[in-house]
């Protein structure tokens, strides 16, 4: 795995051995880039299932400002703790270790806001609803906010949630990607006067 465009073109980021982790392929990851275009400068990222950490070390390469790394995995937080250092990313980047399917507790006192957010949950484990649920309960979404979500085709997601727009939605076979952004005010807009 390597890392694709940016400062840190071309460097190659340790992965774990077996299925510990599912990451995101180059090519699907340049896609990813390649739609977010301009988002990505100066962008506070959070990558939540972070896995080898690649998401967010892309952004960063790219020209993102700051990045929150979190997994539950001790092995994927000693692999992205590695991956960060063999970069240099210390100053840039945080790694933590959190149960995300608790609660997203740890993210209400980070400032500043995340503008850019990359959620790549395991598979068929029903894992996004609840994920999205504590994000907004976070209160640490910049107004909009992307939020970029991969997941099986196979994953039943509602997005019943008036502050997200789901704005773009692809399939690349067994994966899809869902972008959604982040409008607070739309809650607002509901409520009677």
């Amino acid at each position: 795995m390597r890392i694709i465009a940016g400062e840190f073109k071309g460097r190659r980021l340790h992965c774990l051995e077996g299925k510990q982790t599912r990451p995101t392929s180059d090519r699907l990851r340049e896609t990813i880039f390649n739609i977010l275009s301009f988002r990505t400068q100066h962008a506070v990222v959070l990558d939540l299932f972070s896995g080898t950490g690649a998401m967010a070390i892309e952004a960063l390469s790219r020209g993102a400002d700051f990045a929150l790394l979190v997994d539950d995995s001790p092995q994927a937080i000693s692999l992205i703790t590695r991956n960060i250092r063999s970069l240099g990313l210390d100053n840039k980047a945080r790694v933590r270790r959190w149960n995300i399917t608790h609660n997203l507790n740890l993210l209400r006192n980070v400032r500043p806001l995340f503008s850019l957010v990359f959620m790549d949950p395991p598979y068929n484990r029903n894992m996004i609803d609840p994920t999205v649920h504590h994000l907004l309960q976070s209160a640490s979404l910049a107004e909009q906010a992307c939020i970029i979500i991969e997941h099986s085709v196979l994953d039943a997601v509602s997005f019943d949630h008036p502050e997200l727009n789901l704005y773009d939605q692809r399939t690349y076979g067994k994966t899809m990607l869902s972008f959604l952004s982040y409008n607070p005010s739309a809650c607002d807009s509901n409520d009677p006067l």
